[in-house]
């Protein structure tokens, strides 16, 4: 089966500082993985590991310094506009960042179906709108005419989903999608995800910092750390069985519902961020309890282990 989408060996780089001073940082370093048809393929990791930047990438928003992003075996290049497929759509953290205020939320469904031709009248555009809000769970009748402000936070986000599906894409882009909704609605936004993968045979890249809803909702998952891609695999397989000591780590920072194995330690990621980002060999090697000399020295490769693969030099003699 063909790959929807496939990122090969890509690379941003910024420029920080002043003239006499500047410093290269590689945002997102030499990251590979591809995306099948109805797939949902998590993005996980701390904030500041790159995984926004990489969407960013993929949507348009920033040109890669180096590598590919291919859409069903087609190279993706210089585009003259953000939106570059009505294939690829997006929803982003904060539903209420995405409208304007003051503006009504259905001008915004109508100024897109104007945009990609995708009604020949009104009330088809309104059927059309209609159909999708009905996959979200709104009625066109509490939609139309009302603004940003009268909708919750996960209404809007459920509204921010019907506007991407109005092109019929094959690809979702979730970036963090759930963060600022309200506890209480974020799974009934996740199990939308999981249906729209199963009814409509859509693929979704679901990008989050989460690793709760990450292994409910996906299928297979790459785990970020400072623009790597340090382990990837089956959810079930990374999650449960992680191999990478970041993955690991992660994994341990999750408190259980048990007051036997109470969550004592403290975790902070970004105490060292800066220097990480700048390392010569393995982003990780500052923290990680397994550092050998090499790991100072050089990036290791992606080798697999188990159907899993991560980047770790603990497991170079273990490749099957």
């Amino acid at each position: 089966m063909e790959n929807l989408l496939e990122v090969v060996h890509l690379t941003k780089i910024f420029t920080l500082g002043s003239l006499l001073s500047r410093i290269r940082v590689r945002a997102v370093d030499d990251v590979s993985f591809h995306i099948k048809p109805a797939e949902i393929f998590t993005l996980a990791g701390e904030s500041g590991c790159g995984k926004t930047t990489l969407a960013r990438m993929i949507l348009g928003f920033e040109e890669p310094t180096s590598g590919q992003i291919l859409y069903q075996g087609k190279e993706i290049k210089k585009r003259s506009r953000v939106w570059f497929s009505h294939a690829i759509q997006a929803i982003f953290q904060d539903p209420f960042g995405t409208f304007n205020p003051l503006r009504t939320v259905d001008q915004y469904f109508f100024e897109t179906i104007r945009n990609y031709r995708l009604a020949a009248s009104r009330e088809e555009a309104v059927r059309l709108i209609a159909e999708k809000l009905h996959v979200v769970g709104i009625s066109i009748e509490e939609f139309m005419g009302k603004y940003p402000n009268e909708f919750s936070g996960g209404q809007l986000q459920r509204i921010s989903i019907a506007r991407a599906l109005l092109t019929h894409p094959q690809l979702l882009i979730a970036d963090e999608p759930v963060s600022m909704v309200d506890a209480s609605l974020r799974m009934s936004i996740v199990n939308l995800f999981k249906d729209l993968r199963e009814r409509m045979g859509m693929s979704i890249l679901y990008i989050t910092h989460d690793l709760a809803t990450a292994y409910y909702v996906g299928d297979r998952i790459a785990v970020m750390f400072r623009g790597n891609i340090v382990e990837m695999g089956p959810v079930e397989k990374v999650l449960m069985e992680p191999k990478h000591p970041y993955t690991q780590l992660l994994r341990e920072s999750i408190p259980e519902a048990d007051p036997r194995k109470r969550w004592s330690s403290r975790i902070s990621l970004m105490e060292t961020e800066h220097q990480e980002y700048l390392r010569v060999g393995c982003k990780f090697a500052g923290r990680c309890p397994y550092v050998m000399e090499i790991c100072r020295k050089q990036m290791p490769e992606l080798v697999e282990i188990e159907g899993v693969q991560v980047r770790c030099y603990k497991y170079v003699d273990s490749r099957g």
